[in-house]
Parts: structure tokens; C-alpha cells; sequence
């Protein structure tokens, strides 16, 4: 009867106990002799000051708010790992940049003239060399650092004269086969049957109606102006050649990285230059290999062009800022 009391007081009190823990001296009962036979070890807690410690339990048992705070934790944060380096976050809404400048790809004035081959020789406008954007110089600078540092002056030297001949022969070969065959009488043999001329001889069947050849071009409006390869129908569609020669295969026009923007930078300029009376859709990128594997070609339709368009307007307009952001700075 005493054991039954004694566990429905037990049960009384843990029910009414609410997450509160009060510190009193334990009482343990049995009913074993064994236990009660026992001598009384010591308890090493015992020699703990639990007046010390009782105000401490208490509050982490009783409280339901933790002791640290958000705030304490980026400070300890911030103590052992550096202040948060916070980053940037879009604007609502915001979605990819465009370029403000609104200029055409397509001339609607040429359109509407004629777009037929009124002369038969190819138009050959030379380039002013003291036109070349400071913007090109710099890039030409930066890489002939690189390469000396890589190959040595003489390496240098000796690497540009190479690349610059191949590149050189090349293109006069195919401005002799698109123009007149018969300067091809007054090249090297060696040249004409090099591997970067055999490799495009399969795309050379699909190109007529020749146009322009190594000539320059200039836009009026956004004045900038470059010296284009070639203008001349591939399979039908008028559009700008631009030939590249690699050592390595470029299957893919993302493999051709900002040949695409060249070609659309050439195909707008000759929309809106006066010396040029048609108007281009297209581009076609033609890459030749030394080895004379096949050329890859990567034909740019009217949609494609109008897509690296845009991409050319901003990457201008990023151009044009950043030089007008310098020349404020550094007044002359």
C-alpha cells in the first residue's frame, strides 16, 4: 500500500512539473536488502558547488528563448571568418541587357535598289591604316607581350613571319581563283597546293558571283570600319566571307568565338556604306586547315546575323563608353 501512495504521488508531481527543474538533494528508495547492505561510495559530484551551478541549469531548462541571437551569430561569424562579402542582387524585372542604339542590320534604301551584279570586276577598297581603333592596338600590343615572354624575340619574330605568310599566300590564292585565274600563273606551286588551299576546294564550287575582295568597309552612322575578305553568293545566298585558317578543328561556329561578331560587324557596315550598292543577309565563316583536311563552313542566316547584331550593338556600345570614360580621366 506504501509503494502504491508513494508512485501515484510520483505520477502527481511529473504532471504538474512544466519544463521546470528545481534543485533539491536526491532521495533514492529500495526495497532491496542488498542495496541498503551497500557501503556509501563517494560521489565525485558531490564536490561540485551546486549552489554555484543551480541559477545556470535553471535557466537553460526553464527559458524558451535560445541565448544566442542572429546578431551574435554573424558577429562570431565575422570574428572568425571575416565580415560577409555581400553580393550584388538583380533588380526585379531586370532582364538581359540591350544595347540602346537602335541602327538596322539591313539598309531598307538598299533593299528596295537594286541587288543585281552590275560589274564584273570585285570592288578592292583598301584600308587607311591610320584608322585602326586604339581599342585593336592595345589587344595587338597586349598579345605580342604575351608571346615574347613565351617565345623569345626571335621566336617571335619567326613565328609572326610564318603565320603572317601562310595567311598572306592563302588569301591570295583565293583572290586569284575568285577574280582572275590567271595571276594564279604568277604565284609559287608550293602555295597554291598548300594544305590550307586544299582544304577549301570543296566549298570554292559553291561560290559565285563574286562581289567584293579584300576590301574595307565603313559604317557611316556607328563609324567603325574593318577590311572584309570577301562578298560573293554561297549556294544562292549573298553573303560576307570571312576565311580563317587553324591548326586545330572548329566543327561548331561557338568554336569560332567572335568570328561571328566580325562577320555581322562587316555584313551592317556594308548595309549602310555608300561605296556599296547591294545589301548582305548573310555571312558564312569558312575555317581551312594546314593539314588539308576539309574546311568546316558555318553559314549565318538572316535570323542568325540579326542575333550577333544585337550582340555587336552592345558589345560598340560598351566599347564606345568605356574609351569616353577614359579619355574624361585622363584629358590630353
Amino acid at each position: 500500500l506504501k509503494m502504491q501512495s508513494l508512485s501515484s504521488i510520483c505520477k502527481k508531481l511529473g504532471r504538474s512539473s512544466r519544463l521546470f527543474v528545481e534543485l533539491t538533494p536526491s532521495i533514492s528508495f529500495s526495497t532491496s536488502c542488498y542495496f541498503c547492505s551497500q557501503k556509501k561510495k563517494n560521489n565525485s559530484y558531490q564536490e561540485v558547488d551546486q549552489n554555484r551551478y543551480s541559477n545556470l541549469t535553471h535557466s537553460i531548462v526553464s527559458t524558451r528563448v535560445c541565448s544566442q541571437t542572429p546578431e551574435s551569430l554573424l558577429q562570431e561569424d565575422e570574428l572568425l571568418y571575416g565580415p560577409v562579402s555581400k553580393c550584388k542582387t538583380q533588380e526585379q524585372g531586370s532582364g538581359p541587357k540591350v544595347a540602346q542604339n537602335t541602327i538596322l542590320l539591313l539598309n531598307p534604301e538598299k533593299r528596295n535598289g537594286s541587288n543585281t551584279l552590275t560589274n564584273s570586276i570585285p570592288l578592292k577598297i583598301p584600308l587607311q591604316k591610320n584608322k585602326m581603333p586604339k581599342r585593336q592596338i592595345l589587344i595587338l600590343h597586349w598579345w605580342k607581350q604575351r608571346m615574347i615572354l613565351e617565345l623569345g624575340e626571335d621566336g617571335f619574330e619567326k613565328y609572326t613571319s610564318d603565320i603572317f605568310l601562310q595567311g598572306k599566300h592563302f588569301h591570295e590564292v583565293l583572290e586569284a581563283m575568285l577574280s582572275s585565274p590567271e595571276q594564279l600563273k604568277e604565284l609559287n606551286e608550293k602555295t597554291i597546293n598548300s594544305g590550307y588551299v586544299t582544304s577549301v576546294q570543296h566549298v570554292l564550287k559553291d561560290i559565285s558571283g563574286v562581289r567584293a575582295l579584300e576590301s574595307a568597309v565603313h559604317h557611316e552612322t556607328l563609324k567603325y570600319l574593318g577590311l572584309m575578305d570577301c562578298v560573293a553568293e554561297y549556294r544562292g545566298k549573298l553573303c560576307v566571307i570571312d576565311w580563317k585558317t587553324s591548326e586545330k578543328p572548329k566543327p561548331f561556329i561557338r568554336n569560332t568565338f567572335d568570328n561571328p561578331l566580325q562577320v555581322v560587324a562587316y555584313v551592317g557596315a556594308i548595309n549602310h556604306d555608300a561605296n556599296y550598292n547591294f545589301e548582305v543577309q548573310c555571312g558564312l565563316i569558312v575555317v581551312a586547315y594546314k593539314n588539308g583536311s576539309p574546311a568546316h563552313t558555318h553559314f549565318m542566316d538572316s535570323d542568325l546575323c540579326s542575333q550577333y547584331w544585337s550582340k555587336w550593338l552592345l558589345r560598340l556600345e560598351k566599347y564606345t563608353e568605356k574609351e569616353k570614360n577614359q579619355t574624361t580621366e585622363n584629358p590630353k
